[in-house]
């Protein structure tokens, strides 16, 4: 078992560490934290890299990721689902998931927490990926046998994996190779073969 932050549209190795996992723990009483994967993601654009984030309601800083409410005061979901089809609309399989992801965006969930498990539910049926999917019922201690990886993925610390090999990318002849993107620069570019990518990282991460 591994336990992990609810993430928006979580970096490829947030998968690759489920794919290595039989049961994942998904912490829901950990505080709400700025400028982290809970509320960001990370894709490729024509112009780099581009940070797309879900703004939030006022809170105070002991307030819980479970509490968390989005806010819907600014045109966020029309901006991010448009910047993903700018970037990923010429790649092989972003027609084929567009539809499920934009239902998703269009149910206009209240809380950050569980708009984080429809994407979560979502893209690991999509890549093929079973696991047993569980939330935390009080804030996570530790505990024998279970890997602690709430912390492991930083947008503000180097996501760079020298081990990682590339996977095809849109904008690489521009760019090279760009580790610590969003799943849906994976999904979009390998589509189920993304299974396959995660079990060869999985290995390394």
């Amino acid at each position: 078992m591994i336990v992990l932050q609810s993430a928006y549209f979580a970096p490829v190795g947030y998968y690759a560490k489920i794919y290595a996992h039989d049961k994942i723990l998904v912490e829901q009483h950990d505080h709400y934290v700025k400028q982290t994967y809970r509320n960001r993601c990370r894709i490729q654009t024509e112009s780099g890299v581009m940070d797309l984030s879900i703004p939030v309601e006022k809170h105070t800083d002991k307030t819980k990721i479970r509490d968390i409410c989005i806010s819907y005061g600014q045109e966020w979901r029309r901006l991010h689902l448009r910047a993903m089809e700018t970037s990923y609309n010429s790649t092989p399989f972003f027609e084929y998931y567009k539809d499920d992801i934009q239902a998703i965006y269009e149910k206009k969930e209240k809380y950050l927490f569980d708009f984080n498990m429809r994407l979560l539910e979502f893209t690991l049926d999509a890549i093929g990926i079973k696991r047993e999917i569980l939330t935390t019922d009080s804030y996570f201690e530790g505990e024998p046998g279970i890997e602690d990886a709430r912390e492991l993925f930083n947008p503000k610390k180097e996501t760079t994996d020298t081990d990682s090999k590339p996977y095809y990318q849109m904008f690489a002849e521009k760019f090279g190779f760009t580790d610590g993107l969003s799943i849906v620069d994976l999904l979009f570019n390998l589509g189920p073969e993304s299974v396959l990518y995660l079990k060869e990282k999985s290995k390394t991460i």
